[in-house]
């Protein structure tokens, strides 16, 4: 029996058109162009429908409700489909890909992200490659979690981050192993594929909208600035740090802030700005004083899979040090220890 995959369309450069205020998402535009594709109707492939979000968005406004919305359509359609392709913009893909990991509980089937550089109706796109092998790839179903496709390389959703703005290679996973590479075949990494969820059946956990931050340290930061936004009303901040958890120690300003906002219940979790490597908290005196204020360590996670991962613990209304305690586990493949 043939597979049948959902493409849910939710708009981004793949599908946009020209207009006088440059590109931008045409409604009931796509699907006449996909159809127009011989190779998505060949024999071989899998059977696919699409589902065409309302309004389109540019992926830079897409947001929780829009999490939630991509989410809610997995769930609904889950038992008819034997797979997803969420089509989306490339500058926030990786922190949907990120949220979708967390949100999707009990997935068993493959959720497979991607997109395009270039518009679909342009010369030279490589939205035909992209969406095709996706399409492939979510009917074999040989993956089982949230996936980003791009470019040749089936990524861990939460694994992934973007490092290019204009190059058709646009995504990467600094720590870890890419889960299959398109070429004349899709070769995939088996020792990297984690096993479909049995005996659970799929739960979506919507997220609820949460005071979460990111701060990046630079060179003369002036943390005293930062000081006001450390209220109780900000749950979670991502504090972006130097190396393996470096923090400069100028007069030992930031430390008394992070305190005060682990009085106020705040989760400050410590990443690294370095694309590959992980923290580690006590390795250097600038970052032994980070535990002892109340920080966790983020480990090897990215930037966006800290933030998603911190709206879906508070999403499930955990208590503060059980959400410190789960920040610091591999909940979703998101962190390689």
């Amino acid at each position: 029996m043939k597979k049948r995959i959902c493409i849910l369309y939710t708009g981004g450069t793949i599908g946009m058109v020209p207009t006088e205020k440059g590109y931008a998402p045409k409604k009931g535009y796509f699907y006449d162009r996909l159809r127009a594709i011989e190779d998505l109707n060949e024999p071989n492939m899998p059977d696919w429908d699409m589902i065409e979000f309302e309004p389109l968005l540019d992926s830079s406004n897409i947001a929780v409700d829009q999490w939630n919305q991509i989410g809610r359509a997995i769930r609904d359609n889950y038992d008819t489909y034997d797979g997803f392709v969420v089509l989306h913009g490339t500058d926030t893909m990786a922190y949907t890909a990120s949220a979708l990991s967390f949100m999707l509980e009990g997935l068993s089937k493959p959720v497979i992200l991607t997109g395009s550089q270039i518009p679909l109706c342009q010369l030279r796109s490589d939205a035909r490659d992209n969406l095709i092998t996706s399409v492939l790839i979510a009917g074999q179903g040989i993956v089982h979690e949230v996936c980003l496709y791009f470019g040749g390389k089936l990524l861990r959703g939460n694994c992934a981050v973007k490092t290019s703005a204009d190059g058709l290679i646009a995504f990467d996973s600094p720590n870890f192993h890419s889960l299959a590479e398109a070429g004349i075949d899709i070769h995939y990494n088996t020792d990297a594929i984690v096993p479909p969820s049995k005996g659970v059946s799929l739960n979506l956990v919507e997220f609820r909208q949460t005071s979460i931050g990111v701060l990046k340290v630079f060179p003369g930061i002036q943390f005293s600035l930062f000081e006001s936004i450390m209220t109780e009303s900000l749950k979670g901040i991502v504090l972006e740090t130097f190396g393996a958890g470096n923090i400069p120690s100028y007069d030992d300003a930031l430390l008394p802030i992070i305190k005060k906002a682990f009085e106020h219940g705040t989760i400050v979790t410590v990443c690294s700005q370095c694309p590959s490597g992980t923290v580690k908290l006590g390795a250097y005196q600038t970052s032994a004083a980070l535990t002892g204020a109340g920080a966790v360590s983020g480990y090897n996670m990215t930037t966006e899979a800290a933030v998603a991962k911190l709206y879906y613990l508070f999403s499930l209304d955990l208590d503060r040090d059980l959400i410190k305690t789960k920040m610091e586990e591999n909940l979703r493949g998101e962190l390689i220890k």
